[in-house]
This record gives C-alpha cells, sequence and structure tokens, in this order.
C-alpha cells in the first residue's frame, strides 16, 4: 500500500471517529434535556387535593 492511499484511509478513518463523536454528543444532550424535562414535570406534581377527597352517592 502507497503513502497516499494509507493517508486517505486513515483520513476516512479520522471523519468516521469524529462523525461517531458527534453523534453521540447530540445523543447525550437529547438524553439530558429529556432527563431534566421529566424531572420538573414529576416536580410539579399533580393538583394538591387530587384523590384526597371521595365522593359517593347512593
Amino acid at each position: 500500500m502507497d503513502i497516499a492511499a494509507l493517508s486517505t484511509v486513515m483520513s476516512q478513518a479520522s471523519l468516521q471517529q469524529a462523525a461517531g463523536l458527534q453523534v453521540m454528543n447530540i445523543a447525550k444532550s437529547t438524553a439530558e434535556t429529556a432527563g431534566q424535562n421529566m424531572v420538573q414535570m414529576l416536580s410539579q406534581g399533580l393538583h394538591p387535593t387530587l384523590g384526597k377527597t371521595l365522593d359517593i352517592r347512593v
């Protein structure tokens, strides 16, 4: 294998690795945002008096 071909192969491998890292970075960021949104949603809770009383008519 000559130097030019080796250089091309190494460049392509480097590009693939960089693209893979970017995709993982985006996935991590999306997961962090989703987690923060879920924590916020759970902390808000439901209506404070919901389920405290039971109205029954017979």
